[in-house]
């Protein structure tokens, strides 16, 4: 087990080319630190407890990308205790500990997102169920509350989770779960580690409900259904055939039996996620208990005679499936390599992005470049004139990486865009403003007006980037009240 968790932390810093930068949602979650809260637009506040650490031990690149690496390493160790639990033997582990390195899971670790504790929660939540069907322990439904109330208030995403163990529940000789009272007050528990967050949801007009509403809009209505189940192919494409063998030994091995409510929790989900053409990445949780499962039960089938020789051949076909996605899936090669190498990316559909049509890049390789660019560019402007100057970007990529690669402690970049609408700092009158307007963005035109001085200064010169020809400008001599004009832009944009 130790090997296989110092492999996870080497391989995270080591499948990223330095050519890249953070990713643009990595730098809004950074700046959260700097704003806590019990809720935000996008996320719960979980993220930002974390952010909150790294920023007062640092906030090196090094601890931004070690704790998405811990979330993974200890995905493994749960793995690992859910097949003890299951009495598998040694080459389940292996087996089950190399099929969760070498997927999907391997890739979602590299990124400073809730998506690994998200993986982790999923799991845990798993093996406390197991743990219960086994033991008939309550303080294992107190446990399942608290990992549930953790999932909660680091990402929404588990509610999904709940929505189809419930039926399957239902379904299952798992329904006595109904009648146990302690399931019921262990539910009140985990109601009441996370009523914070459903407070400031309610205080503030539930801006989930808005996010999702907008994320429907702008990027799933491009996903189609066919796409998601294809990556759930994708994502363990060296060990698909353990998690069907999961699902499969759920009705013909005995012993696993009792256990399928983990098969119809997998099917209830799944279909739900295909309902409402989600990102296929939000299912990925659901898999490394079925890799568990899948692990024992070939154990079992391959424990005997000449059987026991094709035991190696499970884990080759892992690393041999997995290891010719390291270069495409994984941020290793400089740009003008992958645009060398474009039909192999086209092919495998991982040059489309959420507005549906095909780039040179990746989407996340290109949000990973051209944001110390921006950076360097703003500084260089704040130099000369960093009192009462406000940094306005169009997005909350450019607004956070200003922030991180900053070299001014007084320069706080700000926009309309997610969280950043509530860290305008408006106390001082504004005499400056540095505007940073993406390609094609009218912003310019809409402040030009505002002031007696506007000038172009430079743009994101990175081809590869996504923020590729955003524009900086330089404006200067207010004719009238800016701090007025922006809060009530801020409040029109409240009140859209």
């Amino acid at each position: 087990m130790w090997l296989f968790i110092l492999l996870k932390f080497s391989l995270q810093y080591l499948l990223i080319n330095p050519v890249y930068d953070l990713h643009r949602d990595e730098y809004l979650h950074l700046d959260q630190a700097k704003h806590l809260a019990w809720g935000y637009l996008s996320v719960p506040p979980l993220t930002s407890w974390i952010s909150y650490i790294i920023l007062h031990m640092g906030n090196t690149v090094f601890l931004v990308k070690f704790f998405p690496a811990l979330f993974g390493a200890l995905t493994l160790i749960v793995v690992w205790k859910t097949i003890e639990e299951l009495k598998g033997g040694l080459f389940a582990f292996l087996v089950g500990a190399s099929a969760v390195t070498f997927s999907v899971i391997l890739r979602v670790n590299i990124l400073y997102q809730p998506n690994s504790l998200d993986i982790l929660c999923w799991t845990s939540l798993y093996f406390t169920l197991l743990k219960y069907i086994n033991s008939e322990k309550r303080r294992w439904l107190w446990v399942a509350a608290f990992t549930c109330a953790i999932g909660f208030l680091n990402k929404y995403n588990v509610g999904f989770l709940l929505l189809g163990l419930l039926p399957a529940l239902c379904l299952t000789e798992q329904r006595k779960f109904f009648i146990n009272k302690h399931f019921y007050f262990s539910l009140a528990f985990m109601l009441l580690l996370v009523s914070p967050n459903i407070a400031w949801q309610i205080m503030h007009g539930f801006p989930v409900r808005d996010h999702m509403e907008d994320l429907a809009a702008t990027q799933l209505a491009n996903i189609h259904r066919a796409d998601f189940l294809k990556e759930q192919l994708l994502f363990f494409i060296g060990s698909v055939y353990i998690w069907l063998a999961a699902l499969l030994s759920f009705f013909i091995y005995p012993p696993f039996r009792k256990y399928r409510v983990f098969f119809w929790s997998f099917i209830f989900t799944l279909l739900l996620y295909v309902y409402l053409q989600s990102k296929g990445y939000y299912a990925v949780g659901l898999y490394p208990v079925l890799l568990a499962f899948g692990s024992v039960y070939l154990e079992h089938l391959l424990k005997n005679g000449w059987k026991r020789f094709l035991q190696p051949l499970v884990i080759a076909v892992i690393l041999a499936a997995f290891l010719p996605f390291l270069k495409v899936a994984f941020p290793v090669m400089a740009p003008p390599d992958i645009e060398k190498r474009a039909k192999r990316f086209q092919k495998l559909d991982l040059l489309r992005w959420e507005d549906g049509k095909d780039h040179s890049l990746p989407q996340d390789f290109a949000d990973m470049l051209g944001w110390r660019e921006l950076a360097s560019s703003v500084d260089s402007i704040f130099d000369g004139i960093n009192i009462n100057t406000i940094v306005l970007c169009d997005n909350y990529g450019e607004a956070g990486a200003i922030n991180y690669y900053t070299r001014h402690s007084n320069l706080n970049a700000v926009s309309f865009n997610a969280d950043y609408i509530d860290w305008f700092q408006l106390q001082t009158p504004i005499s400056n403003m540095i505007l940073i307007s993406e390609k094609e963005n009218k912003s310019v035109n809409h402040y030009k007006p505002l002031f007696n001085k506007v000038t172009l200064t430079g743009s994101i010169k990175n081809k590869f980037a996504r923020e590729y020809g955003t524009s900086i400008y330089l404006m200067e001599s207010p004719n009238t009240s800016i701090n007025k004009f922006l809060a009530r832009e801020i409040l029109q944009h409240k009140q859209h």
